[in-house]
């Protein structure tokens, strides 16, 4: 089950909304960083580089609105899921009060979790929040903060699912 339509107008496009060739109506906003992202993948078609001229604004987060998103991800642990890119267009969509349009679960996670409004581009989008703790892939102790290595037998750390919790934004 998707979330209810967003009541805003004004939208963030992270690269895979714009990757998908899918029009947006309202005020579209993105990032410098989505634009990189786009370059590097060779996604920017002449159609899409037209649309990003026409109707996307390019806009930059404040550091506090950077500074605030980070700390809320360490919170859900998302931290280590998302890019810096991913933190950037969470920002920006705080800032602007504005949906975030993207498939990316960890973005709509911690979205979710900030009270900001998300729509899903072609996936179903997520049905519960997560907090997600850190277990060691070797001997399996688990830590509710990251770190790297593991302080028992030095092997990698994965995030692991808490127990969820629902959220009435998404049921």
């Amino acid at each position: 089950m998707s979330p209810p339509p967003v009541p805003t107008a004004k939208r963030v496009l992270d690269t895979s909304a714009l990757m998908t060739g899918r029009p947006f109506e309202g005020e579209l906003f993105t990032t410098d960083d989505v634009l990189r992202e786009l370059q590097k993948q060779d996604a920017l078609t002449p159609q899409l580089e037209a649309f990003l001229a026409v109707k996307v604004r390019v806009t930059t987060p404040s550091r506090e609105a950077l500074a605030t998103i980070r700390r809320q991800s360490e919170s859900t642990g998302d931290a280590h899921r998302l890019s810096p890119t991913d933190i950037g267009l969470l920002a920006v969509a705080s800032e602007l009060g504005a949906a975030i349009v993207t498939d990316d679960y960890s973005i709509q996670n911690l979205a979710a979790d900030l009270g900001i409004s998300f729509e899903p581009v072609l996936e179903p989008g997520i049905q519960e929040l997560v907090r997600w703790r850190y277990r060691c892939g070797g001997c399996g102790k688990t830590y509710s903060e990251w770190q790297d290595p593991c302080s028992v037998c030095g092997a990698k750390l994965r995030t692991t699912r808490k127990l969820p919790r629902k959220h009435s934004k998404l049921l």
